[in-house]
């Protein structure tokens, strides 16, 4: 499913116009800078906690030393933050059954 599919879904289930459903999902999942509230949150360091659906947070990654596989040489592999998503008890129990 793709954000257009899921807005389709969202106007259905809601009774609202197709386009201001879109809107609600690009508010919520938009990855453009300043945009997305998710995407936002996770910008400045805090996470979100759905209840019964998961929590999205960063983590951060150490500088760390790699190998080329082409050359074989040692490179060092830059520090980053990267997102992450835990599912919730509620949501891993649904897609078990």
């Amino acid at each position: 499913m793709n954000k257009t599919e899921m807005a389709d879904k969202l106007a259905k289930k809601c009774d609202i116009s197709q386009s201001k459903a879109l809107e609600c999902v690009n508010a919520i999942f938009d990855t453009k800078p300043g945009q997305g509230i998710i995407a936002v949150e996770l910008d400045g360091g805090r996470k979100v906690q759905i209840a019964g659906f998961g929590n999205f947070a960063t983590k951060h990654r150490a500088e760390r030393q790699g190998r080329n596989p082409a050359t074989g040489a040692t490179i060092t592999i830059a520090a980053k933050e990267y997102p992450t998503f835990k599912a919730a008890k509620g949501l891993k129990d649904r897609v078990a059954e």
